[in-house]
């Protein structure tokens, strides 16, 4: 559904994505792992069509993305991008505006999960709030594939556990989701395969059911091998 084809993206004389081949198919949750600018989140923006490769291709369903792939793409980036004068609920009408597949009657169904009330000014909001309040806002759409950048930022332990849940109630077997995170043991309860990434290059691709019982390590074994030492430990 989802694969880049030697994808590479330049910043100036700046290499974020490095020739990065990779295929996501629908009916799994995929973790891309790697430390802070390791290129997640670019190589995710171009998966969104909100940024051009420099060279290679990103390909939705085995055409280049583009008008069609963003009806079907929810992507939730880390930026903010919410008028001041909003609140929650203007949010939502934002989003009801902008896609069709967008479920108000979910979005505030998804807001009273999160503790959040409708009527409070965005401006007002910790960053743990406005971080779940994103969450919802893209899981209420009916997309066929989910993209969420960095979705544990600013959120508190407890909190955590609620977005997990309902990061997975979206883990239907037609539909794909894609989290990116440095947060590895949060991923490890969320995913069934890893993308991992460093400096913008692709190191692997695991099924980590596969991975626990052929090498008996855990994904946060795995990037700590991977990102801890200077080479990637077989």
């Amino acid at each position: 559904m989802l694969e880049s084809r030697e994808l590479t993206k330049k910043f100036g004389s700046k290499v974020a994505v490095d020739h990065v081949s990779v295929r996501m198919e629908p009916g799994h949750v995929y973790a891309m792992l790697g430390p802070n600018g390791s290129g997640k989140t670019t190589w995710m923006k171009m998966a969104a069509g909100l940024i051009k490769p420099t060279s290679g291709e990103m390909l939705f369903d085995g055409a280049p993305v583009g008008v069609d792939s963003r009806r079907k793409v929810a992507y939730m980036s880390t930026e903010p991008y919410f008028y001041s004068w909003m609140n929650i609920r203007d949010a939502g009408k934002y989003y009801q505006d902008f896609f069709e597949d967008f479920s108000m009657e979910r979005f505030l169904s998804l807001l009273h999960r999160m503790e959040l009330t409708e009527n409070d000014k965005i401006r007002t909001l910790s960053s743990g709030m406005v971080a779940k309040m994103k969450i919802a806002l893209t899981l209420a759409r009916d997309a066929a594939v989910y993209m969420l950048d960095e979705p544990f930022n600013g959120i508190d332990l407890l909190a955590r556990d609620e977005i997990r849940t309902t990061i997975l109630e979206a883990a239907v077997p037609e539909k794909l989701l894609l989290l990116s995170s440095h947060l590895v043991e949060e991923m490890e309860a969320i995913a069934d395969q890893a993308v991992f990434i460093r400096s913008g290059k692709l190191i692997e691709v695991r099924d980590l059911e596969e991975m626990r019982e052929t090498d008996g390590v855990s994904m946060a074994d795995r990037y700590r091998a991977i990102f801890g030492h200077g080479e990637v430990q077989a």
